[in-house]
């Protein structure tokens, strides 16, 4: 849903426990309060995240609310129905004085004790606002490359990383960049790898036909153009070559063009924003994806616990999620021809699909389970914030 009032809009928990104030538990032990805080609570992969911290969390010890700066959607209605305190402020109609002031109420009403932050621009505004609030500690995501690209990103990453205990990078690769972005608090960061919820996803290895599949959002950073220009090269070879294109967003008028253009409406389908991944990826052969950038991408470690070979560029957290030649193939991001002639490779090593599809999903049992995250950032919070507060 999208809100559009001018006060913290609160998306109200379906159970009526999970409401009962702080006073009213009084007698039991009291959980440490957590305020997660993110740009929206529509769909995406940092949203889905959020869902699967809720999910998984310690109850006993923790008690999780969630704020949005902008737009809730259907990750928000996810949150409510498990129980938890779901607002949106909506900077955007509020101007930014404006939502840091509602901001700054809602810190102060709910007492938070501990706020975490997910990349910069909650992460400035969020510490912004938590000044004389009682918060006991800030610790901030980044959940790409680093901060940012702009200046702008860099100054507001520099001002909230003074008043954050750690700051964190989706892979080795993120927390390297973030700590050249702001070298004065890289003792402060560190690595915790994305994870997934592997109870979703049951392993059934690949399809046997020369199918590809990509699940990712249809933006420019996603580079589709490179995938459907390699496809276009790939079908002069393997004619029954097919690749299923699952999601939306701001390319997809523009790849459906090229779609045209190229002359591959056989070969391409675009399936739109799903809601079953997981019973799509396994009618693929493979899985494959052409970004520019990446943290660690979860629609990779999806497919990967399905158990499907990987084909992807070698960027971001990519080469830490897949081994070359033993859960997939890496190449090089915006070539064409080096993205077609792995998938070339991929089709016709297709008897090793099955010893890489086991591969690949202990590969994410192993290092990318959610459950294990989950564990790793509350390890992280008690290191600051023994007791709530008072």
């Amino acid at each position: 849903m999208t809100t559009t009032l001018s006060t913290p809009t609160k998306l109200q928990p379906s159970s009526e426990s999970d409401t009962t104030s702080r006073d009213e538990q009084s007698g039991s032990r009291q959980p440490i309060r957590i305020c997660h805080l993110c740009m929206t609570l529509k769909t995406g992969g940092l949203e889905r995240l959020l869902v699967d911290f809720a999910r998984y969390h310690d109850q006993e010890k923790y008690e999780l609310s969630f704020v949005a700066l902008d737009e809730l959607g259907a990750p928000a209605e996810d949150l409510g129905a498990l129980g938890h305190q779901v607002w949106s402020i909506d900077f955007r109609k509020l101007g930014k004085v404006g939502g840091l002031r509602r901001l700054r109420s809602l810190f102060r009403k709910e007492k938070f004790d501990i706020l975490h932050t997910h990349n910069t621009y909650p992460h400035f505004y969020g510490t912004a606002a938590a000044r004389l609030t009682g918060i006991q500690a800030i610790f901030n995501t980044q959940h790409g490359r680093g901060c940012g690209p702009g200046w702008k990103d860099l100054w507001q990453f520099r001002i909230a990383n003074r008043q954050t205990k750690a700051i964190v990078g989706v892979s080795d690769d993120a927390m390297s960049l973030c700590q050249k972005q702001d070298p004065r608090q890289a003792k402060k960061m560190l690595r915790i790898w994305n994870g997934i919820d592997l109870d979703r996803f049951q392993f059934t290895g690949p399809s046997d036909r020369p199918t590809a599949i990509s699940v990712a959002r249809l933006s420019p950073e996603k580079d589709f153009g490179t995938l459907l220009r390699a496809v276009k090269l790939l079908i002069r070879d393997v004619s029954d070559f097919r690749l299923m294109m699952v999601g939306d967003g701001s390319e997809r008028k523009h790849l459906q063009q090229l779609v045209q253009e190229l002359k591959l409406q056989h070969y391409v389908e675009f399936l739109g924003e799903r809601g079953d991944v997981p019973d799509l990826l396994p009618k693929a052969g493979f899985f494959v994806s052409s970004s520019k950038s990446e943290g660690v991408s979860l629609t990779l470690l999806e497919a990967m616990a399905v158990g499907l070979p990987i084909v992807t560029t070698s960027v971001g957290g990519n080469p830490e999620v897949v081994v070359d030649d033993v859960t997939g193939k890496l190449v090089p991001p915006m070539n064409p021809d080096a993205l077609a002639s792995a998938m070339r490779e991929m089709i016709e090593e297709r008897a090793l699909w099955p010893e890489m599809a086991q591969s690949a999903r202990e590969r994410v049992d192993t290092y990318f389970n959610v459950k294990t995250m989950v564990r790793n950032y509350e390890t992280l919070y008690a290191r600051y914030v023994k007791t709530p507060r008072k």
